[in-house]
């Protein structure tokens, strides 16, 4: 685990474990048709920006010095990440409904709907929004949003554990 956390190698595992993570999602929704919602789709753009960031400084730290931008890029990823954590949790409270969800996902208000949805619904076509308070699928009792919680704070520990060597 060591190995993991020296500073160059994080910034290739922090890439690719945000790409797998990336994988999956994609996975899911691909083979297990499995429609992401509102906050899923949000969670996605987290890990893009991690992805972001990790390559940014997988190619930086080859053209300067690497000592502070390497720091710096694991610094920044353990916050993305403990914001990825956060907006999980988030999503995981709202499938429990332990508090509200976004009112386009939730059913919580009026949705917004534009003149080509309106147009695709009245051509037959089916408009199914996918609830953020409902889980598609659990796994120990815990719905992808739990899990997420959870590797998205290994991640962001990790991160900072290899900021700090």
């Amino acid at each position: 685990m060591f190995y993991l956390v020296h500073p160059r190698r994080w910034l290739y595992t922090a890439l690719i474990s945000a790409l797998g993570l990336l994988a999956a999602a994609h996975a899911f929704e691909t083979f297990g048709h499995l429609a992401p919602c509102e906050l899923c789709l949000g969670q996605r753009d987290v890990y893009w920006t991690a992805a972001g960031v990790a390559l940014a400084a997988v190619i930086a730290q080859r053209l300067v010095p690497p000592d502070r931008i390497v720091r710096l890029a694991c610094t920044v990823l353990g916050v993305i990440f403990l914001g990825e954590a956060g907006l999980a949790a988030y999503h995981a409270g709202v499938e429990w409904k332990w508090w509200p969800g976004p009112a386009a996902c939730t059913g919580a208000g009026v949705a917004h709907v534009s003149l080509s949805d309106l147009k695709a619904f009245t051509s037959g076509a089916r408009y199914n929004v996918v609830r953020c308070d409902e889980a598609a699928w659990r796994f120990l009792g815990l719905s992808m949003a739990g899990w997420n919680v959870l590797i998205a704070l290994k991640l962001s520990i990790l991160s900072l554990v290899s900021s700090r060597r």
